[in-house]
């Protein structure tokens, strides 16, 4: 018997039947229960299969004939059964069925080889019928190599077979090729796999064969037909639609293989084989999806092969095959699954909705009248094209037969089908989402409806639509949804409604222009039409009527006075398709008084407007989106992925970068096609334009206001009046104002320069704002002369007079009259809210203040404050404020301004010493920008003095000064008598500037008063340092003789009386103090480095001082430098200071010696300051004050020297000091 999987074909066998009988129930129990790895050519993955067997006794009829192609009949294996005896252990032989052991031997072989000739095809089973160890293990053996063997054969057939179908489909473009016998060959395969339970491989045959068909099919639509075709293009005589409740529709498979199948009996067979192998995969939801595209396909295959088809007959095979798919899969799944699945079913509903109104129309179940004859036979046509109902649905009472047959049968019945399926696709469509498809049904609905004449119930569907349609931006289904919408409302008698969606399509572009001509005729004959209601208005949006472009101010700055004039020129855009002549175009004006708003002038209000006077309005929102074309460009990117070990390429795609901007949901600002609540604003100011025809396009419209009261006013509505018809805008958008003002006269005066500079005529500008004043015949301004400031007059003075639009209106002369306090300027005739503006030269005095006394280190002497001069430290100019009051024909107060003038020049003064010679040096620094001419420089003793000479050493008259140098002038002191405690002196110069002509007035020349005191010298200090005994030069770490010499120049003088003056028997004598100080810490002074002397007041009295330096550097050392103080008597009040006795010395006191070798820490600090010789124990104690001697009382004659230090010989590092 032959063993094949179940339900394989059988294969044949030969030998003891009634021993075959007597194993097969074991053999069919224990064939399929191990699995066998069935591994297939072509790199085909392997997969695990379980084996099922049919004997079938053999007889000479089952083996295959040549050619055929059978293979669900092919005998895959020849298994020969006989019963033998077996020697046993003992060498004994026995035969089976008397109670010895007995064998049966199996020879199986392939029909090719009847005769067994290799013993690897023998196998022995013992005593197969008892439950031993010994015959499981026979039983194992034996069911594996009969597993192995059949798996062998059933491969090696199945990969014949598959050749030999390539092979025929290979000769598919041979002429005679037949597609219905390649099916048959395929499908044979297909169910090999299906038997095997592969129904994945299933699957692929029978969606090779669809794919096959329908590159045919496209191929004979671009006109490359094959012959075979032609049978499927015969006319459709049945649309009983799919058959999916059978596995196997034998009926049309049986008209396939007689090739008299037509295209839909070949479309719905291979599908419902499809569909039975996904519901064995438990694939359902892909049966829905398939089954859509295959309903759409074969709507378009039809017409490709130009196949004849009854009007209505697709439509009755779709919504059955629709109605028939879900069904089926709501037989094996539950609800909770379907209703979790709704997505892949939706598409069925809806498509099956979509053709069941289709019947409707074509069979007069819509119109209001009802189906005439004519209908009526199309409808029995229909039905007989169904034929009669299946056996398997005869049964159910909800079958897609029984619906459509319901549902062509009445009115009523087709309405009721038609909506419930309606609403349940719509339900669906918006409980996963799908809103747009949700509102496209409820389109159809609404159409439905209009036909029914029930535009109550179609109202509510288009507004969906379109407000879906709005928010996605689809503009042609926007169109076509408001132009059903206006005829629902026009039924409805929604006047206002409807003028606006009328509005709306007579501004759409994508109408022709007769059909938007009709819509604005619609408007237009409504509006010329006499109202029951004369103060009844119907308020519409503008923006579909027109929209506003531009805005112009005139004057551009969109400020005027009170009484003034103010144009506004707007640009509105008419997108009518005809001239509408508007009765009044109004704009409502807002008028508001801020907080000190009246207050503000021209000039203010100027820098807060635009410069160029027009306002442009961005677009509105359209009536309908815009185009998808208006969507930003796709930025597609190329993307690689490499692999981070080789580098190689993995994967490589295109990506958009700018998808959000592509997908975004956009909301539109119009959402439902209803009244849109525009209110009309009612107010006192208006601006209002009558008469006015708007062309189509941009139309340029003019409003005229003359300001009566100040404030600001704002543009807050447009309206436009056709009849009782107004179109409003109901916010002008960006902001849109203008102001008005009612200003007080005002004077201001300013300098034309950034500062103005004192001794130099200067600029200034007067600008007289007249504001509501009107300056008449003999006004004129009064300005007190002030005492250091001129005010100069010239003859050409001009006043110019402008509006205020800053238009010059007239110019005159000015007429100036000064007296010595008061200076009267005549004003030119000027009307209200203008601007008078002239110039005049002002000029104020140059002197500088006066400064006394010397500087602290340099003999610089400071300015100070005199007559509430401003100064700045550093070197800023000296200002002064000079106060003009002036008095205005307008008001009864006096106007103060203050001019602040800045001193060009900086002036410091020095005291210049050569032994007893004295030099005054006077330095002028020019601190401003320009250069200036100096000339005529004097140096004078204010205190007239006879016997003391100023003698200059400058000798050029003329000299030059440039911005930001310095000029310095000398002059040498000399006297026959006693020189005076102290010099008044007073500086002068004449300036001009450089770069000007000659000026028509002469200048004052720049003066500087200053004082010097104690110039005179008593004090000549001298200093010299000597090396070591021995050695020609001072080395670097050697002490050194350090000795002064202070020798008084003079007799008592009147400066010498003071506290520290004491009187002996033979002379007068003071007391002095010295200090070495080295700051440039070249020298170490050992020992005491300060003391203090008792100094007789007589012409070459002397004293010395000698001390030990050490100089720490090598090279040419300049001196330390020696200073001397006065010592006065102490004072309870003042600060600590060395105990008088402890300094006294007499002129025999030698340097103290004593100590360490190297100087202590008061002599190293000594070079600091004069304090730091204090000693903490005479802290506490009443010390003497010291007074430093002025610079002009002391000269140091070695100022300037250096010494020469050589480096020691023992130095390892060598510094010198270079100076």
């Amino acid at each position: 018997s032959l063993g094949s999987p179940q339900p394989l074909p059988p294969g044949s066998s030969a030998g003891d039947q009634n021993l075959f009988t007597s194993v097969y129930p074991t053999l069919s129990q224990q064939l399929p229960r191990e699995p066998m790895e069935w591994r297939r050519s072509y790199g085909r993955a392997p997969k695990m299969i379980h084996l099922e067997s049919n004997f079938v006794q053999f007889k000479e009829e089952l083996l295959p004939k040549e050619g055929n192609k059978a293979l669900l009949t092919f005998p895959f294996l020849h298994i020969y059964w006989t019963e033998c005896c077996v020697s046993t252990s003992e060498g004994k032989r026995t035969r089976g069925g008397i109670g010895l052991k007995m064998s049966v031997a199996l020879c199986m072989e392939g029909l090719s080889q009847i005769v067994c000739s290799c013993l690897c095809r023998c196998v022995v089973l013992s005593d197969p019928l008892k439950d031993s160890s010994r015959t499981q293990e026979s039983w194992n053996a034996f069911l594996t190599k009969l597993r192995t063997l059949l798996l062998m054969s059933f491969t090696k057939n199945l990969g014949k077979f598959e050749d030999d179908m390539r092979t025929l489909r290979e000769k598919r473009t041979e002429p005679g090729w037949s597609f219905c016998e390649y099916f048959m060959v395929q499908e044979e395969l297909a169910f090999v796999f299906e038997m095997l339970q592969q129904f994945e491989d299933a699957l692929v045959q029978y969606d090779e064969l669809d794919a096959l068909f329908s590159q045919y099919v496209v191929n004979f639509g671009a006109g490359d037909g094959a012959n075979w075709l032609t049978f499927f293009c015969q006319p459709v005589k049945s649309w009983n639609g799919l058959i999916l409740r059978k596995p196997i529709d034998m009926e049309k498979r049986e008209s396939i293989q007689r090739r008299e199948a037509t295209l839909l009996d070949l479309r719905s067979y291979l599908f419902s084989r499809q569909c039975t192998l996904l519901l064995f995969l438990q694939r359902p939801w892909e049966v829905a999806q398939r089954a859509l595209e295959l309903l759409h396909n074969c709507v378009q295959e039809l017409k490709l092969l130009e196949v004849s088809v009854p009007p209505g007959a697709l439509d009755c095979w779709v919504f059955l095959s629709c109605l028939e798919v879900l069904q089926r899969i709501e037989g094996c799944c539950d609800r909770a699954q379907i209703d979790s699945n709704i997505a892949h079913t939706v598409g069925l509903w809806s498509y099956a909705t979509e053709k069941l109104k289709s019947l409707g129309y074509l069979c007069g179940l819509v119109s209001e009248k009802g189906p005439n004859s004519e209908d009526l036979n199309r409808t029995v046509d229909l039905l007989a094209g169904l034929g009669a109902e299946r056996p398997e649905t005869a049964n159910t009472a909800q079958s897609p037969y029984k619906k459509l047959k319901e549902a062509l049968s009445s009115v009523e019945a087709f309405e009721k089908h038609y909506l419930d399926l309606s609403h349940a696709t719509i339900e669906m469509y918006t409980s996963i989402g799908r809103i747009r498809s949700a509102k496209f049904v409820g389109k159809d609905l609404a159409e439905f409806y209009m036909r029914k004449k029930a535009p109550q119930k179609a109202e509510i569907y288009l507004q969906g639509a379109l407000k879906n349609y709005l928010a996605e931006g689809w503009a042609l289904p926007i169109t076509h949804t408001r132009k059903q919408l206006a005829e629902c409302q026009k039924h409805l008698g929604q006047i206002e409604n409807y003028l606006q969606t009328s509005s709306l399509l007579a501004s759409d572009h994508h109408l022709t222009e007769e059909e938007r001509k009709h819509f604005c005729q619609e408007i237009l004959d409504f509006a010329s039409q006499p109202s029951d209601n004369p103060g009844h208005k119907i308020v519409l949006p503008m923006q579909s009527f027109a929209q506003l472009r531009d805005l112009h101010f005139d004057p551009s700055n969109a400020v005027v006075h009170v009484g003034g004039v103010l144009c506004i020129e707007i640009t509105m855009y008419s997108q009518m398709p005809v001239p509408v002549h508007v009765e009044q175009i109004v704009v409502n004006v807002h008028f508001s008084i801020e907080k000190n708003s009246y207050r503000k002038t021209a000039e203010w209000l100027t820098k807060h407007k635009t410069s160029n006077g027009i306002i442009n309005f961005p677009p509105e929102t359209a009536p309908f989106p815009v185009s998808q074309n208006s969507l930003p460009a796709l930025e597609l990117y190329e993307m690689f992925e490499r692999s981070p070990s080789d580098n190689s390429l993995n994967t490589t795609g295109i990506i958009c970068r700018n998808v959000h901007m592509l997908l975004r949901r956009q909301e539109s600002s119009s959402s439902l096609e209803m009244p849109s609540g525009v209110a009309l604003e009612e107010g006192a100011h208006v601006l209002r334009c009558s008469h006015v025809t708007l062309e189509p396009g941009a139309n340029q419209i003019t409003f005229r206001t003359q300001a009566k009261e100040p404030g600001t006013y704002t543009l807050r509505q447009l309206c436009a009046s056709v009849g009782s018809v107004w179109f409003v805008l109901p916010h002008i958008y960006p902001i849109v104002q203008y102001d008005v003002y009612s200003q007080e006269p005002q004077l201001h005066v300013e300098p034309l320069a950034d500062s103005l500079l004192a001794g130099i005529p200067q600029k200034v500008k007067f600008t007289v704002t007249t504001g509501h004043y009107t300056i008449k015949n003999g006004d004129s301004l009064q300005l007190s002369n002030a005492e250091a400031m001129l005010i100069l007059c010239q003859a050409e003075s001009r006043a110019v007079v402008y509006s205020n639009t800053r238009e010059q209106s007239s110019d005159a002369a000015l007429r100036i009259q000064s007296s010595d306090k008061v200076t009267s300027i005549s004003l030119p005739v000027a009307p209200a809210y203008h601007v008078i503006e002239f110039e005049l030269e002002v000029l104020s005095l140059p002197s500088a203040p006066a400064l006394g006394g010397e500087s602290d280190m340099l003999g610089m002497a400071e300015p100070h404050r005199k007559h509430k001069d401003k100064q700045k430290t550093g070197h800023c100019m000296v200002t002064t404020d000079h106060k003009v009051s002036i008095d205005c024909p307008w008001s009864i107060y006096s106007t103060v301004i203050a001019l602040t003038f800045s001193v060009p020049f900086r002036t410091t003064h020095a005291l210049l010493s050569s032994g007893t010679r004295k030099y005054v040096q006077v330095c002028v620094q020019n601190l401003s920008e320009l250069d200036f001419q100096l000339s005529d420089s004097y140096l004078v003793d204010t205190s007239d003095s006879t016997d003391l000479q100023l003698v200059p050493l400058n000798t050029q008259s003329q000299q030059p000064i440039y911005s930001k140098q310095s000029v310095f002038f000398v002059w040498e002191l000399k006297w026959t008598e006693e020189p005076p405690p102290s010099l008044h002196c007073q500086f002068s110069v004449g300036f001009s500037p450089a770069s000007e002509e000659q000026l028509s007035i002469s200048l004052k020349p720049y003066t500087y008063e200053f004082k010097v005191e104690n110039f005179f010298t008593l004090y000549n200090v001298k200093a010299e340092i000597f090396p070591p005994s021995g050695m020609e030069y001072c080395r670097t770490g050697s002490l050194c003789s350090l000795e002064v010499l202070i020798t008084r120049l003079s007799d008592l003088l009147e400066v010498d009386k003071d506290e520290a003056l004491t009187e002996s028997d033979e002379h007068f004598s003071t007391k002095l103090m010295y200090e070495v100080v080295d700051n440039s810490s070249n020298w170490a002074v050992c020992g005491k480095s300060c003391g203090v002397i008792s100094m007789p007041v007589a012409a070459r009295a002397t004293h010395r001082v000698h001390m030990e330096v050490m100089p720490l550097f090598a090279g040419y050392l300049p001196l330390p430098d020696v200073r001397l103080f006065k010592y006065l008597p102490h004072h309870s009040a003042h600060s600590s200071q060395l105990d008088a006795d402890s300094w006294i010395e007499n002129d025999s006191l030698s340097v103290d010696k004593h100590g360490d070798d190297q100087p202590d820490s008061s002599s190293l600090k000594s070079r600091g300051s004069v304090h730091s010789a204090c000693s903490s124990e005479h802290k506490g104690l009443p010390m003497p004050r010291l007074q430093a001697l002025p610079a002009g009382q002391v000269f140091n004659s070695s100022s300037g020297t250096q010494v020469l230090v050589i480096p020691s010989q023992d130095d390892h590092v060598l510094e010198v000091s270079v100076t």
